[in-house]
């Protein structure tokens, strides 16, 4: 009579060790895995630090003492790195009558902001954000007071010019509909010559009767940067100790 199979060994059949070109393969993959989280962590580090001098350096042009706007000798330099949110001051006359209206989301509510063109006494043109306006006061007539005229002084931050559009919305010249701060766009819509490449928002001196407001310039950096190296570290860990465990299962195997 034939006997019955014999019963497994306690614990079950023993796993199979992988083969070594898997255990290779898994081992590099897991290493470049490993390389590229720790590279990503490092270079947000480093954005941190880059983000942090930015933000000192800004600081201290917003309370620095004023400078001349730059004039068309200076035009080819300006740039974001060395002049975004600068201190400047300029002299001329407004032209009120070229103004443009551009959709503006404020502290104070939705509206519009001012953007008037001034000629300076230096020969140059500059569009100075005046402020904001809320709907009820578009019509500069219901604001007439604040439109002066004769010579004027404006200080405020030198900003870049805003191309294209914005709110996900496209600046359309041709119906007075803007959406971003555009300067080449609106000093050929509005014919104007020798324009500089930026604009200057007005500081919070008030105007005559109130309007526009200035001074609502928001300066702010986004400055996640730690918080984002700190996840990459953590997935990194993950994947070591994932790696680690790996290692130790097949040990056991192999042992078996």
């Amino acid at each position: 009579m034939t006997g019955l199979p014999s019963a497994p060994p306690a614990g079950g059949t023993p796993k199979r060790a992988r083969p070594v070109w898997a255990l290779a393969l898994f081992g590099l993959l897991a290493l470049a895995g490993v390389a590229g989280l720790t590279a990503l962590g490092i270079w947000q580090l480093e954005r941190r630090v880059w983000k942090l001098d930015l933000i000192e350096r800004v600081d201290a042009r917003i309370h620095a003492s004023p400078v001349p706007a730059p004039g068309p000798e200076a035009w080819p330099s300006v740039s974001a790195a060395s002049d975004e949110y600068r201190r400047v001051a300029v002299t001329g006359h407004l032209l009120n009558d070229r103004e443009t209206l551009v959709q503006a989301v404020t502290d104070l509510g939705g509206g519009f902001w001012v953007m008037t063109p001034l000629v300076t006494d230096r020969g140059f043109t500059v569009l100075v954000n005046r402020g904001f306006v809320p709907p009820e006061k578009r019509d500069p007539a219901s604001r007439a007071e604040g439109q002066p005229q004769g010579e004027v002084s404006v200080t405020g931050l030198l900003r870049l010019t805003e191309p294209k559009g914005g709110f996900l919305r496209s600046n359309d010249p041709a119906a007075g509909r803007w959406y971003s701060r555009d300067v080449a766009a609106i000093a050929a819509s509005k014919g104007l010559e020798r324009v500089a490449p930026y604009f200057i928002d007005a500081d919070g001196t008030r105007n005559s009767g109130g309007w526009p407001v200035g001074g609502l310039t928001v300066v702010s950096f986004p400055n996640s940067h730690l918080s984002y190296a700190l996840t990459w570290f953590a997935l990194d860990l993950m994947l070591i100790g994932a790696v680690l465990y790996v290692v130790r299962s097949e040990m056991r195997r192999r042992r078996a």
